[in-house]
Parts: C-alpha cells; sequence; structure tokens
C-alpha cells in the first residue's frame, strides 16, 4: 500500500507562510545531488541520517559514551564524535539530557506524514494554504514523494513542489497533476559557472524549466544571489534572458544569507564557509528592475 511507503524526513516545520501561499506545513525530505556552495540546508545533503553534535549545548556530562555501542564518543575531542566508528544509530542522542547530540532523519511513512500535515487543515482552508515539500531535492525519494503528493491531493490539499529540476523529465512530467505549484531553483545560467558551484550540469535543470512553462504549469521560479558569484552584470543578463525566453511569470529573489554556515561543523560537512559577504534586502531590491517584465511578478524573498 502507497501509505505504508517509508522516506527519509528530516524536519516538518508548521505555520510556515514562506514557502506557498497561506499557511502551509512543509515536509522537508532528506538527500540532494547538488553540492552548492552557499546551501542553507547542508544537513539536507546525505540521504543517509546523521548524527549532529552541537558543541554550544553540550555540558559535559558524559552520558552519551556509556551509550555508544561503538566507542565512538571520545570527552577530550572538541568535536567528540569519532566519525570513522560512528554507525549514526543514534543512541548517545537518546539519551543527550540537552539535545546536543542529534540524530538528522526519520524514517517515516507517507501515513505518518499526511497525519502530521492534516492536524492543521483548518488554517489551509482559512488561508488558502496547503502542503510544500522540499528537502534537499524531494524527487531523490521519487516512490515516497509521489505516494506523499498523492495522499495530499486525495485530501483536497493544495501542493507545493520545491525542487532543484535534476530529475528525468519523465519523471518529473508524472508529478504536474499532483503539483499545484512548482517552486525551481534557478542557480546559473552559465553552465561553467553552475558545475563550478553546485557540482553538476545544468543541462537538464534548463530542459525541465523549459519544458514546465510549455506545459503552462504554474512555476515560481527562485533564484539564490551570491555576491561576487551570479550577481555579475554577465550572469545577471543570462539569467533575465533565459527566464525571457520561457516567459516566466513568477520570480523570488532570494538574497545570500549565512545561517547555514552554523550547521556545517555540527555534522562533519565537507563544505566550508562561503567567502563571500551576505546581500541586503536592500541590495536584492535594487536587482529586482533587472528582472522585470510585463505580466510577471517579482519579489524579494519567498511567498
Amino acid at each position: 500500500m502507497a501509505g505504508h511507503i517509508t522516506g527519509k524526513v528530516f524536519n516538518i516545520q508548521r505555520y510556515a507562510v514562506h514557502d506557498g501561499p497561506g499557511i502551509r506545513t512543509i515536509v522537508f525530505l532528506k538527500g540532494c545531488p547538488m553540492r552548492c556552495d552557499w546551501c542553507e540546508n547542508p544537513e539536507s545533503i546525505e540521504p543517509r541520517r546523521q548524527l549532529a553534535f552541537y558543541s554550544p549545548k553540550c555540558i559535559g556530562c558524559g552520558d552519551c559514551q556509556p551509550a555508544c555501542p561503538r566507542g565512538a564518543i571520545d570527552l577530550t575531542r572538541a568535536e567528540r564524535i569519532d566519525r570513522v566508528r560512528c554507525d549514526n544509530c543514534g543512541q548517545c542522542a537518546r539519551v543527550c539530557p540537552v539535545a546536543a547530540l542529534k540524530l538528522i532523519g526519520e524514517d517515516l511513512t507517507v501515513e505518518d506524514v499526511l497525519a502530521q500535515v492534516l492536524r492543521d487543515r483548518k488554517f489551509y482552508e482559512r488561508s488558502g494554504g496547503g502542503v510544500t515539500i522540499s528537502g534537499g531535492e524531494p524527487t531523490l525519494q521519487y516512490d515516497f514523494l509521489y505516494a506523499l503528493l498523492q495522499a495530499c491531493k486525495d485530501e483536497g490539499l493544495h501542493t507545493v513542489l520545491e525542487t532543484n529540476g535534476l530529475v528525468a523529465w519523465e519523471k518529473l512530467e508524472q508529478l504536474t497533476p499532483l503539483v499545484d505549484i512548482f517552486y525551481l531553483d534557478l542557480k546559473s545560467i552559465d553552465p561553467a559557472l553552475h558545475k563550478q558551484h553546485t557540482g553538476v550540469s545544468n543541462d537538464l535543470i534548463l530542459s525541465n524549466a523549459r519544458k514546465l512553462m510549455a506545459k503552462k504549469q504554474a512555476v515560481v521560479f527562485r533564484l539564490p544571489l551570491i555576491p561576487g558569484i551570479n550577481t555579475t552584470t554577465a550572469q545577471l543578463e543570462l539569467m533575465a534572458d533565459f527566464l525571457n525566453e520561457i516567459k516566466a511569470k513568477e520570480v523570488h529573489l532570494l538574497p545570500y544569507h549565512k545561517l547555514g554556515e552554523n550547521k556545517l561543523a555540527s555534522i562533519h560537512s565537507g563544505l566550508h564557509p562561503l567567502p563571500v559577504p551576505e546581500m541586503s534586502r536592500g541590495e536584492a531590491e535594487e536587482l529586482q528592475k533587472l528582472f522585470h517584465a510585463p505580466g510577471r511578478r517579482v519579489i524579494v524573498g519567498g511567498a
């Protein structure tokens, strides 16, 4: 049964107002094929569950050490965890009294997730909201994603899918009847720059963007603005030309922030802090005019 299909979920956020219309519940799925240098959710990249250690919370009680079956906890280490020995079983996190240790990623069924989503049905109905499925990249868990979207539509819920578009068109097309709005991230149009900062080609992403628009799907294009990387005049012009070519109807500009950097050390990520400044809302608003076109809505931030 579809309801018993399991997926790896790393967060379910209620009462969200920036990832689709109205009040929404966001379901975050683990795993992403990209390695964006500016990733705000680095804990979402690995498809497996991960043990995170938040050193500022640690009180040094030592309860975690005897709980670890692999002897991977060393209280003399600043990071506490021997990542070679650790198999992310989560036993240490279960006994930590202050949540300094946390297991990121939980196996949930479609029924489990839907039960949480439906708690706020009244808020969705009053505000025109619904459920947003995000990540990571949700399409990496395709069977679970499809079953969850189908379950949401069976309940009459409005659905938004946040995706980087790096999925075979045949699969993405099958999702179109189940998705009310696609939120599609565009990092860069320049193929070399895209691969340099995400680790993957953008050919499939741009092709899927064109095909979604050709099918008359509702698509919001989200553009992360990373100072000095994709915000040069040449890069912005490439992006504006592409959006004009596909006749994009809605564009959200997302100014770069460093909120994801605090998570890097906690999960022993291979990513490093990006040596660029944050972008203010005012700076992003200055760029809005570059993307204006007849019949197009352009905003700073999400909605």
